[in-house]
């Protein structure tokens, strides 16, 4: 088969992986610039260096047999390493959380910044519709007919690109509504007075770390502080200023003394953080050829959307 992956995270990576295996021809178009989707890691050039902030994921854990061995395998490659910190089944990606998706996508074809906005099927097979021409584009990857194609992105984006096609699929989509979560990130030239590198469910904060503690980490002290789900959808549109100094507020609360001044103070949003998930699996309909795969259909966990992507291909590869 010739297939279409669009959405280049865990999941697509996964699904994509296991369909190689088994010789079949994999693309994966993702909007993003480069590796991470929600796994990324922001680095910024600062007063005291280069200063690193895994904004998305925190960390993973593993519970499943195959989904061990992955990580294993992972650890071997030297891009994931223990954080002790957040518990003792947890882990990062080295040197950032988006370690571990650009090790994956270097073992397949992924054609970052291409947008999917659409998709369309002929007598052909099915082809992909991008948001707008670019340079970085290959003619032949995007013109040509695909026997297959894979959804692997949020579930309200996964939606959209279902409802013409399958519209059950596209029901089960809608139905799992995503989380919200402002992130900060902060620089400082000095340690933070915090005892311990995380801060888990204080006030608006719910979840903070000294994201320059995790292993394989360099230059100077970095902090990562997510707001909690509920903040963040009542403050959804608020400026990313005026967010950025309330979480940096909200962290100086938990400080034994006064916070030294940042020298680098920025906001994040994610609009779909944390999905509600349904127990489906994956999605797969084998007389269209068209399936979907994600964390939405599993649980709000990497390793589930490791576990969607794999079951999906083993799906499609059954027929």
């Amino acid at each position: 088969m010739r297939i279409a992956i669009v959405g280049a995270g865990i999941a697509g990576l996964s699904c994509a992986l296991r369909l190689q295996d088994a010789e079949h021809d994999v693309t994966l178009f993702d909007k993003g610039r480069g590796a991470g989707g929600r796994m990324s890691t922001r680095r910024v050039e600062t007063s005291a260096g280069n200063a690193a902030f895994d904004h998305g994921a925190q960390y993973l854990t593993a519970r499943d047999p195959a989904f061990v061995a992955a990580i294993d395998a992972w650890a071997a490659a030297g891009v994931v390493a223990r954080w002790p910190a957040a518990g003792d089944d947890a882990w990062v990606g080295t040197p950032g959380m988006n370690a571990i998706v650009k090790h994956l996508a270097d073992q397949t074809q992924v054609h970052w910044q291409h947008q999917v906005t659409a998709l369309r099927r002929s007598d052909a097979g099915w082809h992909v519709e991008l948001l707008a021409p670019t340079p970085l584009a290959s003619a032949a990857a995007v013109d040509a007919p695909f026997d297959t194609v894979v959804i692997a992105v949020p579930a309200e984006q996964a939606a959209a690109l279902l409802a013409d096609h399958d519209p059950a699929m596209a029901a089960q989509a809608k139905a799992c509504r995503s989380s919200p979560s402002w992130t900060a990130m902060l620089a400082f030239a000095e340690p933070v007075p915090i005892t311990g590198d995380i801060v888990r469910h204080a006030g608006i904060i719910g979840w903070a770390a000294r994201n320059s503690a995790k292993p394989g980490r360099s230059g100077p002290e970095a902090w990562v502080i997510q707001a909690t789900p509920g903040w963040s959808t009542t403050h959804l549109e608020d400026s990313i200023d005026g967010v950025a100094e309330r979480l940096h507020a909200a962290l100086a609360d938990q400080a034994d003394r006064p916070l030294p001044t940042p020298i680098y103070r920025t906001a994040h949003r994610w609009r779909y953080a944390r999905a509600t998930a349904t127990d489906r699996g994956a999605l797969w309909n084998a007389g269209t050829r068209l399936g979907a795969a994600g964390d939405w259909l599993l649980a709000p966990r990497i390793e589930s959307a490791w576990l969607s992507g794999r079951l999906l291909a083993d799906r499609m590869l059954a027929g």
